[in-house]
C-alpha cells in the first residue's frame, strides 16, 4: 500500500534543543511533514514560547482536551495565539463539549480522539466499558461526525472501518517498523495503513533521525 504520505512527527521531549534537532533532521521534500507537540512539551518551561515562534510549519497540538464544555471552550481560545493547525480533544468529553469547541475553533482543526492505542479490550473492561475497542471506536466516530469535527484519531486497526463513516481527515498513531510497540498495543507497519496522516515518534526520533527518515521514505514512496 505504498503512496505519498503526510507524517506528523511527535516531538516527545521537554527540551527545546532536542525539539530543534528533530525539526532540523526531518526536513524533506519527499513527504509532507507536520510536528506534533503534546502535554510534555507544551507544559515544559520554554515549550509554549518555542511553538509560538515556529514559522511555516504544520503544528499539531496534541493536548487531548477532556473536560466540561466551558473549560474546553476557554482552553481553545487561550491557545489561539500559538497559530496551531490541529488540536486534539477526547470524543469521550461528550457531544456538547465537542460542539462547543468546534464553534469557537476558527482556523484550528479540531481532532477527535477515539480510544487510545495503549488500550485493548481487557483495558476497556477494567475501566468499565462494555463495548470492545472496535465497536467503541465506531461509536465515537459517529459522534465526531455529528459534531462536525475536522479530523479524527484512531489506531491502524480501525482506519478502514472509520473511513466508511468519517469522510474527513483520519490521523493514525501506533505506527511501528518492528516488533517493539513500546507502550502501545494496537500498532501496524507504516506501509499497511490507509490513513491521511501517520503519527510517528520514537520510531523516527530515537537513534539516527536522518537514517530513520530515509527508511520511512523507502517504505512509503
Amino acid at each position: 500500500m505504498k503512496k505519498n504520505r503526510k507524517i506528523f512527527i511527535a516531538v516527545d521531549t521537554n527540551s527545546t534543543s532536542r525539539a530543534k534537532k528533530i525539526i532540523q533532521y526531518t526536513k524533506t521534500s519527499k513527504l509532507k511533514i507536520g510536528y506534533k507537540f503534546g502535554l510534555e512539551f507544551l507544559n515544559s518551561k520554554n515549550g509554549r514560547s518555542f511553538v509560538s515562534k515556529l514559522n511555516k510549519k504544520i503544528i499539531f497540538a496534541d493536548l487531548k482536551l477532556n473536560d466540561i464544555p466551558r473549560t474546553m471552550l476557554s482552553t481553545v481560545n487561550a491557545l489561539k495565539d500559538l497559530n496551531i493547525n490541529y488540536l486534539t480533544v477526547h470524543i469521550s468529553s461528550g457531544l456538547n463539549a465537542l460542539k462547543s469547541v468546534k464553534k469557537v475553533s476558527g482556523k484550528i482543526k479540531i481532532v477527535g480522539v477515539t480510544t487510545l492505542t495503549s488500550l485493548d479490550d481487557k483495558d476497556l473492561k477494567k475501566i468499565g466499558y462494555s463495548k470492545k475497542v472496535k465497536d467503541l471506536v465506531i461509536h465515537q466516530t459517529k459522534l465526531a461526525k455529528i459534531a462536525k469535527l475536522d479530523a479524527l484519531v484512531c489506531s491502524p486497526h480501525e482506519v478502514n472501518r472509520v473511513k466508511k463513516i468519517f469522510k474527513k481527515e483520519v490521523i493514525t498513531p501506533g505506527i511501528r517498523f518492528g516488533k517493539n510497540t513500546h507502550d502501545q498495543k494496537r500498532t501496524m507497519h507504516p506501509n499497511k495503513v490507509n490513513s491521511d496522516w501517520l503519527v510517528m515518534g520514537r520510531s523516527l526520533t530515537s537513534g539516527n533521525i536522518k537514517n530513520n527518515l530515509k527508511k520511512l521514505i523507502k517504505h512509503l514512496i
